[in-house]
């Protein structure tokens, strides 16, 4: 069965004083219908880029797609005008995004945003948006609907503006839903109650979903999918379960280990990964994570490395997976069971108390 949303080889970046800054470089996900992919990474990894290259929201930022495909049920987005775009957001893809404060105008009525966007794709009338606004309230579980809908966002909580901007996104039932780190500035408690909003509401209406996100334990209890992205490029794509028993990137081991967990009354020790973020304007040749890599080989900082399986419903952009290098130019096997150590910690901790503290 085709992928609802197929993304392949994008490219897209940013022009600067000396050329092109590509922000993402090569990047192909495919998501099934009704499934959850979930995006992880550093912040200024890409995660929010890809996004907006998929809702072809870049070039009102800046940035353009230099190259690839996107598409939605078959249809090519790469190619359609903006006002072809106009009538496809909203209607068949919709976003969430990170600031909910900053996503809504203060000047209108929470009610008066979400039936804007009924108006605009689905030709309702004034009056029968109104009280689609009103449903859709309650249906994201904000109480009291028809009183909340008369007031404007600095009269709400962030946990209730953050529902709106879900009724807003919602409100034509779009195919594709993109959420952009929708936990950000709320308490444990919220960020749970909103989680379990996205899964009922999911099942519900049968969305697909790319869920961005830096905190694991929502990737563990969200995702069917996991891509993981370091300096622009996918490293790692697998099943989450294939994902968080056996992360076969070094990178995503890193990821996993310098997440604090409890053991027994005291907090474990804290790891970090050495080095820093390479720059989009120097990135290093080679593997792009080689300079930070405690396995990295001699390979790894002349070829950048292909996505090779690791297994069946995993794959990793690591030398160590290619079966075909000279065994004298690898590490030996105590040393690769190193980005193959069991993580299930991570995804015992993702349990929508507010993830990972």
């Amino acid at each position: 069965m085709e992928p609802l949303l197929q993304i392949k080889e994008l490219t897209a970046g940013f022009a600067a004083d000396h050329g092109i800054v590509k922000a993402i470089d090569r990047i192909s996900l495919a998501i099934s219908k009704g499934q959850t992919l979930c995006l992880v990474g550093e912040s200024g990894s890409g995660k929010s880029v890809t996004s907006l290259a998929i809702m072809r929201l870049l070039e009102f930022a800046g940035g353009r797609i230099l190259e690839g495909s996107v598409r939605l049920s078959g249809d090519e987005l790469t190619n359609q005008s903006q006002r072809q775009m106009i009538r496809i957001r909203g209607n068949r893809m919709a976003m969430i995004f990170q600031e909910p404060m900053s996503a809504l105008n203060p000047v209108f009525t929470v009610g008066e945003q979400i039936a804007e966007s009924i108006r605009l794709h689905q030709r309702k009338r004034k009056s029968e948006a109104k009280q689609m606004a009103v449903e859709m309230l309650r249906l994201v579980g904000i109480p009291d609907p028809e009183t909340r809908a008369e007031q404007y966002p600095h009269e709400l909580s962030g946990g209730m503006c953050q529902r709106v901007v879900i009724a807003i996104a919602l409100a034509c039932k779009p195919e594709l839903l993109i959420a952009d780190e929708p936990t950000t500035a709320l308490d444990v408690t919220v960020q749970a109650q909103l989680l379990d909003l996205l899964q009922q509401l999911q099942r519900e209406l049968g969305m697909t979903m790319l869920l961005i996100t830096h905190d694991m334990g929502v990737a563990a209890r969200m995702a069917d999918q996991i891509a993981v992205m370091y300096a622009g490029a996918v490293v790692e794509i697998g099943t989450a379960e294939a994902l968080f028993d056996h992360p076969a990137h070094p990178y995503t081991v890193g990821l996993m280990q310098s997440v604090p967990s409890m053991e027994g009354e005291r907090l474990s020790e804290l790891r970090t990964i050495r080095g820093h973020v390479p720059s989009l304007h120097a990135l290093p040749a080679g593997c792009r994570f080689h300079p930070r890599c405690p396995l990295a080989m001699p390979r790894c900082s002349a070829e950048a490395p292909s996505m090779l399986a690791v297994g069946p419903q995993q794959q990793a952009a690591c030398w160590l997976y290619d079966e075909d290098a000279h065994s004298s130019n690898r590490p030996d096997q105590e040393s690769r069971a190193y980005a193959m150590q069991d993580n299930s910690r991570v995804l015992d901790s993702g349990n929508g108390e507010g993830g990972i503290r």
